[in-house]
């Protein structure tokens, strides 16, 4: 979220306000979700860190934000680094092995419940891609967490069958 923020006071300065506007227009039905206060709370952490800084405004109780020459910086290095998948799968996968080891639950039936939150999640996201005006930069991003969920859904099929063969099951200690 910060390094978001960054990048849209690199365009121009801002007042929180018109940045949370911003970001929920170019995030469409995921912006939605944004807490009001977390682009404040944004705001404060990045002034704390030097990387903004708060300019003299036309009103007094609206706070203009811009970029420090250290923000700027930060936005370049951002942008440049290519982003890889936070390890969930290898967390997901860590729950399976030890609840069948410790015979806490049934792997099969973890992965029958996250299936059904995946699917749920991909209804919405679908959902959500068709209520999007036509040329939406939104689609894009609901596109491809789609693509992911159908993946992390393809997964859940490995998974399923891997758990449910017998040389899976935990051995007697």
């Amino acid at each position: 979220m910060q390094d978001a923020v960054l990048a849209m006071l690199a365009k121009e300065p801002s007042h929180g306000y018109e940045l949370r506007a911003r970001l929920q227009q170019s995030l469409g039905p995921l912006g939605e979700s944004m807490n009001p206060g977390q682009i404040y709370v944004t705001l404060g952490r990045l002034e704390k860190a030097g990387l903004i800084v708060c300019e003299p405004s036309d009103s007094p109780d609206r706070k203009v934000y811009a970029l420090t020459p250290s923000g700027q910086q930060r936005v370049a290095a951002w942008l440049t680094e290519v982003a890889r998948p936070k390890p969930d799968l290898a967390e997901f996968h860590l729950k399976l092995v030890v609840a069948a080891a410790a015979r806490l639950a049934d792997p099969v039936e973890l992965v029958a419940a996250q299936r059904r939150e995946l699917l749920r999640i991909l209804r919405e996201a679908q959902l959500a891609a068709l209520a999007e005006p036509a040329g939406s930069t939104a689609v894009v991003l609901l596109e491809g967490v789609m693509l992911r969920f159908q993946a992390d859904l393809r997964w859940l099929d490995i998974c399923e069958r891997t758990w449910s063969t017998p040389h899976n099951e935990p051995e007697d200690t």
